[in-house]
């Protein structure tokens, strides 16, 4: 059963994948998040929130170009389903002409407050995001004559990707030596404030003529190599693997969002926001880790430490020898295997445990 899993979820990749020999399914896909999507963003900031360098990108066509892997991010691979014939350029060195087709405002350490993330260095938060696609569209207005009709209409066929929230907690919500969140706010309220302000800026993005959003919810984050790494069954009380104090506040956020994607559908008839659920994705994942290809679930590929994950990927670390049979690449993300299938169940998934109310192939043609 499981290998006929594995053959079927490869069939679907194929199929997708030929798509791409046709035009884009959209005109254009813009990108809001953080290290799980950034691709060079962060750069040139003074950050430690950076992987410019190698083995980052040792499996990339491009080599190291700033994705927090060792290849394509789950952007890159959801651009190639909508059939774009070249990857979404930074918002750091887009050309003009180039933001036609969309940029990716993305930025490792970022968040949806914007002091998350600031233990790192610089870093570009979601406000700061949102403020560079408003830059942006004025460029297109531009493009365009300043005909904003036309406007209108090119941006209302696009793709919106939010993927915000993760550093929220683990570089905030969870780092009280350092934030205050946790002592000011309970998860159920830390939740509500968080997904106050998001919808805030989902709403500006509404109004610059954002139509089509794919709003990405929080994985198992307390179960990723870093939270491994700190945590014991042994100390851990409640007898599982992962950190489940940060799994239930992750759980709080990601049932607010969906809340949240019902009642902006309801009042923005105009517009169709989707969830995608990332966090049953990737208990899918570890679960049927065989069935996927996944050999090693617990450890990064590349790393220092316990799990691989008290130190994340060093400049010029030897990584493991088989980056696809892990499922994570180093101490927070995933191997390009991982992101392959993440974004196959976003884009082709019929399930609604795996997406709400309909898919990235759906929601491109809506």
């Amino acid at each position: 059963m499981e290998e006929l899993r594995k053959v079927f979820l490869l069939i679907l990749f194929l199929l997708s994948a030929a798509e791409t020999l046709s035009e884009p399914q959209v005109p254009c896909f813009f990108i809001f998040g953080d290290s799980l999507v950034d691709n060079g963003n962060n750069n040139g900031l003074l950050t430690l929130a950076r992987a410019n360098y190698m083995p980052y990108g040792v499996d990339f066509s491009e080599g190291p170009s700033g994705r927090f892997n060792n290849g394509r991010t789950t952007v890159d691979v959801l651009a190639q389903l909508l059939g774009f014939r070249n990857f979404i350029p930074p918002y750091s060195t887009v050309q003009r002409n180039d933001v036609l087709r969309g940029v990716n405002f993305a930025s490792g350490a970022a968040g949806i407050r914007d002091e998350t993330g600031n233990n790192l260095g610089e870093h570009y938060s979601f406000t700061e995001q949102v403020e560079h696609f408003r830059e942006v569209v004025q460029v297109i207005r531009r493009l365009f004559q300043r005909n904003d009709t036309k406007l209108s209409d090119h941006l209302s066929k696009c793709i919106f990707f939010i993927g915000m929230g993760s550093n929220d907690y683990l570089n905030n919500y969870f780092m009280p030596n350092y934030y205050t969140t946790s002592s000011d706010y309970s998860p159920q309220t830390y939740s509500a404030v968080l997904l106050e302000d998001y919808s805030r800026l989902l709403n500006q993005l509404y109004e610059l003529g954002a139509r089509k959003v794919a709003a990405i919810g929080l994985g198992e984050i307390g179960c990723i190599p870093y939270e491994l790494a700190r945590i014991s069954v042994s100390n851990n009380k409640t007898g599982s693997r992962c950190n489940e104090k940060i799994n239930k506040a992750i759980t709080i956020f990601n049932i607010g969002l969906l809340q949240m994607v019902k009642r902006f559908n309801r009042d923005m008839e105009d517009a169709m926001v989707i969830y995608v659920n990332t966090y049953e994705s990737s208990k899918d994942l570890v679960k049927n880790a065989m069935a996927y290809g996944f050999n090693v679930v617990e450890k990064g590929c590349c790393g220092v430490g316990r799990n691989n994950g008290q130190i994340t990927c060093l400049p010029f670390q030897t990584p493991c020898a088989n980056h696809s049979s892990h499922l994570f690449w180093d101490a927070f993300h995933p191997t390009e295997a991982a992101n392959q299938i993440y974004a196959t169940k976003a884009y082709n998934s019929t399930s609604s445990l795996d997406v709400y109310p309909m898919n990235i192939k759906q929601l491109a043609l809506a």
